[in-house]
């Protein structure tokens, strides 16, 4: 099969794959489509956490028999047994004939296994097709699963002049609806979203998902080591429907009886922190914060992926705030620096996203 129908077939895995976002995690968002004399007949993909895997939900919708159909999937088959039964053996028993692999999985359970198990069954396999899309689209999965520690994603919204917020600290809004409704999407691709406790008090923030999709709502995750979060602000009120952790020195079981988990540290440490919340299956952070829990996530090399808003509004003020406090670097050559950077506009808005090294 020539490069450019390879291209095609793996970006149609790829477009299933990322409907997946928001409820397969921790498992990584895949995709498949099945082609048999030279059209699709099948097409599948990882719906949610414990449920069949993409490679068998194609075969589950396959419009007619799949033995010596070639396979395109987004991720190495697995042949390990977890919450569903090997694919890779069921490829091997409904007698797919070729396989197209954009990325090998780096769960060292998987890794190049799968390839294995099918390539010993006779099915001829390729791989590395789009794996640079690939590397994008599970960057969650690829960095979780290599670490063991949630991937940390941090979104501001600024004005021209780098404000996030009036003197008078009002910030509502500095985006438009456009921009506004996209950011309902990236909180439902993460497992958690993380601010601040001046963020709850001086916004009441609810910290959920509100768009027309389908979509589920992260845990809230508050930084408050004085343990000051009002009990009257929405996210106490709702902690039993949503789940709600707030990171604290001090303990309080009043707010366990109104559903707040409380992650008690003797100081709020950052680093610790993110391991705990990897064991807790918390595989990715969306982080929202303030000024001052920017930089600190910055300052500790703890974040992955910057998602900055720009919109064409100058208000000025030395007192208004900026994106990102702390002491900052003292020298340019010291900045922090994205990689892989990519524009969206959204009318007149603007997104920049990129990853740190």
């Amino acid at each position: 099969m020539d490069l450019k129908l390879q291209t095609k077939y793996m970006k149609q895995a790829f477009n299933l794959a990322i409907k997946g976002e928001g409820f397969v995690n921790p498992n990584p968002l895949v995709g498949a489509v099945i082609i048999k004399d030279g059209k699709v007949i099948g097409k599948g993909y990882h719906k949610a956490f414990g449920q069949v895997h993409a490679e068998v939900d194609a075969i589950n919708h396959a419009t007619e028999d799949v033995a010596g159909a070639t396979m395109f999937v987004t991720l190495e088959p697995c042949s390990h047994h977890g919450k569903q039964p090997p694919c890779a053996f069921k490829l091997i028993e409904k007698g797919i004939k070729e396989v197209y692999i954009a990325n090998l999985d780096p769960n060292p359970l998987v890794y190049k296994q799968g390839v294995k198990v099918l390539e010993d069954a006779g099915i001829k396999v390729h791989y590395g097709i789009l794996d640079d899309l690939g590397l994008k689209v599970n960057d969650i999965f690829f960095h979780y699963i290599t670490t063991k520690r949630p991937f940390v994603a941090m979104k501001y919204a600024m004005t021209l002049d780098g404000k996030l917020a009036t003197k008078d600290f009002d910030s509502k809004w500095i985006t438009n609806k456009k921009s506004r409704k996209y950011v309902h999407d990236l909180r439902n691709k993460y497992s958690a979203i993380l601010v601040g406790v001046n963020t709850i008090i001086k916004d009441d923030a609810k910290l959920d998902v509100r768009r027309s999709k389908k979509s589920k709502n992260p845990v809230r995750i508050i930084l408050d080591p004085k343990l000051q979060t009002p009990k009257s602000t929405y996210v106490v009120k709702t902690a039993k429907t949503q789940p709600t952790w707030i990171v604290s020195e001090t303990y309080d079981q009043s707010y366990v009886d109104l559903g707040v988990k409380i992650i008690q540290m003797p100081t709020i440490d950052l680093d610790k922190l993110m391991t705990i919340l990897g064991e807790a299956k918390i595989d990715s952070i969306f982080i929202e914060g303030g000024a001052y829990t920017h930089a600190s996530f910055l300052e500790a090399n703890l974040v992955n992926k910057v998602y900055a808003f720009i919109a064409p509004k100058i208000i000025g003020g030395k007192n208004a705030l900026t994106p990102i406090g702390g002491e900052g670097v003292s020298l340019m050559k010291d900045a922090h620096v994205l990689k892989d950077v990519t524009y969206t506009q959204f009318d007149e808005d603007i997104l920049i996203e990129g990853y740190f090294k």
